[in-house]
């Protein structure tokens, strides 16, 4: 799709009020189109205050509609939450999930407004590009899209932030270039993801990024800090005693554990076009409440359940990666983990200090499956010692018919 083919069409441009954004908005509107722009409030924390997108938009002849995105980022943030969906390198998926978030919002409020094309910044390069055309034809197949940074005429004209900028100025609207950037930045309610530019050198190191949503371990407090966390069926509930909302929750979690220095991940991590792309993320809230809940986990899920948890929660992780949030496999995985988490309700206190979390206490587990009596290494009411000797003598059994048969690897065994 090209310039060309949007001549009766009402654009939906996704901006971020960015030298990108004011570039292609104004560029759609000196070649007559009809252009409105939208921008999602994910409680974003690197946007102080989020109404002045509108402001930075207005001079491109553009109308900016904002649509508060922040409790569903908030409800569907709990849910990546209860399923510990982490992808390559422990990274949480915020980018990835905001996607859907942002896509399923948008494409709300552009069809209330008769949008016919929805536009997005996304470069060819990456994953969002793939996330926003498969949200699109998932949610609203009958919206089309287009991809400025994959229009061969925008290319041409635009190689780079100078030419971008000289494009805004002759218009007289104020494009400052600015110095480079190490990284660029991407935030939402879950975390932040810095990458490209400088990172993208595997020998820089991850402390040229400036935190955002924590501190740096070394800058963290002396002393540590508890936290107790309270999980009703895997999802927290109340944080030090008090009862908040999913938003409330999320954002009180971030400011915790960023101030301790809980936050961050560096990952290389494995892109939906086939290539690696390395990312540095914050995700504070998320480490603190994750930490949390795998202790509550432990306490409740059997051997085999726990098998089955960790191939649905890596099965989620991949498909909010690769754009496939709303598919049937990854909402009936979601699903399979709330009845795996039925049982998972209790307190978990820990000590946050410079960077980690350390368990101080289980209390209140009404489905633990921990018996301390079975567990003890001393004489007690549990586990009879005795009665495991015809358990062992079974496993032996089949220990020396794999030796008597020669397949054991490693030695060979004394006698034979």
């Amino acid at each position: 799709m090209n310039l060309d083919s949007l001549k009766s069409d009402h654009i939906g441009l996704c901006v971020s009020g960015g030298l990108d954004s004011r570039t292609v908005a104004k560029r759609l509107r000196q070649e007559g189109l009809k252009v409105t722009c939208f921008t999602a409030d994910l409680a974003q924390p690197d946007e102080v205050n989020i109404e002045a997108i509108r402001d930075k938009m207005a001079p491109c002849g553009v109308e900016t509609v904002i649509v508060d995105l922040k409790k569903d980022m908030a409800h569907e943030t709990m849910r990546l939450l209860k399923s510990l969906a982490r992808y390559d390198g422990g990274y949480w998926n915020t980018t990835g999930l905001a996607r859907a978030v942002t896509v399923r919002g948008l494409l709300g409020a552009m069809q209330e407004r008769g949008i016919t094309v929805l536009a997005h910044g996304a470069t060819g390069r990456g994953n969002d590009q793939v996330r926003f055309e498969r949200y699109t034809a998932m949610l609203a197949p009958h919206i089309r899209v287009y991809a400025p940074w994959r229009d061969p005429q925008l290319l041409a004209e635009f190689p780079g932030r100078t030419q971008m900028a000289q494009y805004l100025h002759s218009f007289g609207i104020p494009a400052p270039v600015g110095t480079k950037k190490k990284y660029s930045t991407d935030a939402n309610l879950a975390g932040l993801s810095h990458e490209a530019e400088d990172l993208e050198h595997l020998d820089t190191p991850v402390t040229i990024v400036d935190p955002i949503m924590g501190v740096w371990p070394q800058q963290a407090p002396d002393q540590p800090e508890t936290v107790t966390v309270s999980f009703k069926q895997g999802m927290p509930v109340l944080m030090n005693g008090e009862a908040l909302s999913p938003l409330e929750l999320l954002q009180r979690a971030n400011v915790l554990g960023g101030r301790n220095g809980v936050w961050m991940k560096n990952a290389l991590e494995n892109r939906i076009v086939g290539t690696k792309s390395r990312g540095v993320y914050e995700a504070p809230g998320l480490e603190l409440l994750g930490f949390c809940l795998e202790q509550l986990y432990q306490a409740t899920l059997d051997k085999r359940s726990t098998a089955l948890f960790r191939y649905l929660s890596q099965l989620v992780a991949d498909h909010i990666y690769d754009g496939r949030y709303f598919e049937p496999s990854t909402q009936v995985a979601l699903q399979a983990i709330d009845e795996l988490a039925r049982f998972a309700t209790g307190t978990i206190s820990v000590s946050l200090y410079k960077g980690n979390c350390h368990l101080l206490s289980i209390t209140d587990v009404a489905g633990s499956l921990y018996n301390e009596a079975d567990s003890s290494m001393e004489e007690s009411n549990g586990l009879n010692p005795v009665s495991s000797q015809g358990f062992v003598d079974i496993q032996r059994v089949e220990a020396v018919a794999l030796s008597k048969a020669g397949q054991i690897w490693g030695g060979k065994p004394v006698g034979l």
